[in-house]
């Protein structure tokens, strides 16, 4: 990616370091989910599981752009993502706010409960901020995924998740898992999280068309967006391929949902709900 002369964004909170972010004990330590927990975004199913929320840090956790390589990247494709939806959500009829991205080593406290880096990057619509330890990244090599668009490809997923908290659809969502069968939950889920990833291709729509990308760009994306679906982490985890249990989506389903947005750059193309509502 070209991202030397980008924005960087200052909604960064860095608990790298830091043990005043983290939480005590694991209330989350049986939370397997395929190999690497709840890859690549928030779970509907669990959003009522609410902890008691984040303990109150020694002192107050920096605020603003990192300086080094890791954080400075980071903080170029926060800029490139804010710029793009401070534009797409309004035309969407979406009233925006910007989240914050929170770096973290290890296990970290969020309103939504305690999570250890396992879990994989993930979005609180509690307190409206994604969370990320930078280690993810080398585990997601494992999975068949490299490359910088393959990281951007992550953070964008989970700033789509933080759009559909500001449109109600995550609210609505964990409202109706409530009070339906465990399949229909599941499903909901799945379109949940396929948004999300055609909530990125959007985002790469728009990074395209500021002359962001590099040729093997988009390749790394789609690659990075097959490596976590539900059926290819299942035969990881050496066990048969049960769509009934996805809550992600299939590799071919998050490469096409990705690839959705990234043709179409309109948020509107990404209703994966539609059929619901017929």
């Amino acid at each position: 990616m070209r991202l030397g002369q980008s924005r960087r964004s200052g909604n960064i909170v860095d608990l790298r370091g830091r043990r005043g972010g983290a939480g005590v004990g694991l209330g989350l330590g049986t939370v397997v989910l395929l190999l690497v927990g709840a890859l690549l975004g928030v779970d509907p199913n669990d959003l009522a599981q609410v902890a008691e929320g984040p303990a109150p840090p020694t002192e107050p956790a920096p605020t603003g752009t990192p300086q080094d390589e890791g954080g400075d990247f980071v903080a170029a494709l926060l800029g490139s993502m804010e710029d793009t939806w401070r534009t797409t959500a309004p035309q969407a009829n979406i009233r925006y706010e910007d989240p914050q991205l929170v770096l973290y080593d290890g296990i970290v406290q969020s309103a939504c409960g305690t999570n250890t880096a396992a879990t994989g990057p993930f979005y609180c619509p509690t307190d409206a901020r994604i969370y990320l330890d930078l280690s993810f990244f080398r585990e997601l090599e494992r999975f068949g995924a490299s490359g910088d668009f393959a990281v951007a490809y992550v953070i964008a997923h989970e700033f789509g998740h933080h759009i559909q908290n500001l449109e109600g659809t995550l609210g609505e969502v964990n409202r109706v898992q409530q009070q339906t069968d465990q399949r229909t939950a599941n499903d909901l889920s799945v379109r949940t999280e396929l948004q999300a990833d055609c909530y990125a291709g959007v985002w790469g729509y728009s990074a395209a068309q500021r002359n962001l990308l590099e040729p093997g760009d988009v390749e790394e994306g789609l690659q990075a967006a097959a490596s976590v679906g539900d059926d290819h982490l299942q035969q990881m985890a050496g066990q048969a391929v049960t769509p009934e249990a996805f809550t992600h989506g299939s590799s071919a389903q998050r490469e096409r949902a990705f690839r959705t947005g990234f043709e179409r750059g309109d948020p509107a193309a990404c209703d994966t709900f539609r059929d619901l509502r017929r």
